[in-house]
């Protein structure tokens, strides 16, 4: 996909080349924006609003067709509520909705009313990402890919530079959320830890990235039992992934973020229900959203340290699958009673936390499509967001903010970590029922002592289910700009 950015006079709109000319109105009364339009758009808009075509709410659209006096084919109106970034990228999905299927391949965006130049821009390759992704890898009968293939912005000559900027960050970020929607999307047996590796391996062949694929012998030596205990009923070697990319100064301490990458999730012993299961594949999640942010902070050359781990494995029932009871040595030397294996994403993050220890981080955040109870608490909406560091949730927050991928913060208070308490173990794997997001971010936190650290759980945001099932690639979103922001 090309993005570009053109300076059009406020004149000269009707004569802009193009497949399609897309305006979007942002706030006042759509009408009012009549008056700034030259007569045939003028016309267009004003006839749209008085047939019922275009509803005169937020996020709504209409196509028109050789409309007289516009030299594009055609003409599509989209209605933001207000100047945001929120209400700007729901004009132009739905405009975006009207246009992928069709003969367009130019098209051209342009605002009418104020906004700034750099989010919007940012926005808009978000947007036409999103709406042009199309999963194919094992469905030969899908749709014809969009003939989309060039995107223009109107901007004015004094905002150029910063449109620019912003579209290429937008791109950057686009190409991690599409490669974390690609890789969650691929079925189980597509989609293995090894796979994981490979992707990141790919990741450093594009970008200078160094990754380092650690097997099951190495973590035998690193003491990593409580991951190992979760891998050791699958036929699947796991692989414990490491990836650094150093664009900061050498001494500069990085950001880890560590993804949680149960490439299938049966529940193991404590077999989940069978009714959804095949949604499991989205339990590496959180591994594909931490793949993705590297690749976007890669691609855009970021000027930050930055340093990703995931450690892989599918979580199977068999023979050799660890038991309810059963007690496991993690690599920081805490013991763990596993008292259902279904809690198997915190068993493998809290030795990838330990691991991240080694690298002196600023900061740590790891991201894990962790639990149910998370999805009853927030919905499909915001990602759960947990950590003592007020400096650090208040730039998480912000940062989901601003990538319209945001976030909620949920308590840690002390009482809740009572629930973890075992009389066989120095911890058990699961509270009770209530709180199940809560005392799961708990028992990573008792791993986190020498660590600046956050949690997302993002049971509720990685996929969607129905018949819009497939992955969103959230939160690479929020994690790109969370990364962003700390680059020199």
């Amino acid at each position: 996909m090309d993005f570009n950015t053109l300076v059009v006079p406020k004149a000269g709109l009707a004569r802009v080349s193009a497949d399609t000319l897309m305006l979007v109105l942002v706030g006042a009364e759509p009408k009012d924006h009549a008056a700034a339009l030259e007569a045939p758009l003028a016309e267009a808009l004003s006839a749209a609003l008085d047939d019922g075509e275009l509803q005169a709410k937020s996020g709504q659209a209409v196509m028109l067709h050789r409309v007289v006096g516009v030299k594009a084919r055609r003409l599509v109106l989209a209605i933001a509520a207000d100047s945001s970034a929120k209400a700007w990228r729901k004009a132009l999905s739905a405009g975006l909705a009207l246009v992928k299927g069709g003969g367009t391949s130019k098209l051209v965006v342009a605002a009418v009313g104020e906004i700034a130049a750099q989010p919007a821009a940012q926005a808009l390759a978000a947007a036409v990402s999103e709406a042009t992704y199309l999963y194919r890898h094992t469905k030969p009968s899908a749709p014809p890919a969009s003939k989309l293939a060039s995107v223009s912005l109107i901007v004015a000559k004094a905002d150029e530079a910063v449109a620019k900027a912003g579209l290429a960050r937008g791109i950057a970020i686009a190409s991690g959320v599409d490669l974390a929607r690609e890789l969650a999307n691929l079925p189980g047996n597509h989609c293995t830890p090894s796979t994981l590796a490979a992707a990141a391996q790919q990741i450093g062949k594009e970008h200078g990235v160094k990754v380092q694929v650690l097997e099951r012998k190495d973590c035998e030596k690193l003491g990593m039992g409580s991951f190992l205990a979760v891998a050791q009923g699958s036929a699947e070697p796991c692989k414990f992934i490491v990836a650094q990319y150093l664009g900061g100064a050498k001494k500069e301490r990085p950001i880890v973020l560590v993804g949680k990458g149960i490439t299938f999730d049966t529940g193991g012993i404590s077999l989940k229900p069978g009714a959804e299961m095949d949604e499991m594949k989205f339990d590496m999640g959180g591994a594909a959203s931490v793949l993705g942010a590297l690749k976007a902070v890669a691609a855009a050359k970021a000027r930050v340290n930055l340093v990703v781990l995931v450690p892989a494995t599918e979580n199977m029932p068999g023979g050799r699958a660890v038991k309810p009871g059963d007690v496991v040595t993690s690599m920081s030397g805490k013991t763990i009673e596993i008292l259902n294996t279904d809690a198997e994403g915190r068993l493998i993050l809290c030795d990838a936390l330990t691991y991240a220890e080694r690298f002196e981080p600023a900061a740590v955040v790891d991201v894990a499509t962790l639990t149910g109870a998370c999805v009853i608490a927030l919905g499909h909406h915001r990602s759960g967001l947990f950590s003592a560091d007020e400096a650090l949730a208040a730039e998480l927050l912000a940062a989901g903010d601003a990538a319209l991928d945001p976030a909620w913060r949920m308590p840690l208070d002390d009482e809740y970590d009572e629930g973890l308490k075992s009389n066989f173990a120095d911890m058990g794997n699961i509270g009770g029922r209530a709180g199940g997001a809560i005392t799961a971010a708990m028992f990573l936190k008792r791993f986190t002592a020498k660590l600046r650290w956050a949690h997302l759980d993002i049971a509720g945001t990685a996929w969607k289910s129905g018949a819009a099932k497939g992955a969103t690639g959230r939160p690479v979103g929020l994690l790109a700009e969370f990364v962003f922001a700390r680059a020199r």
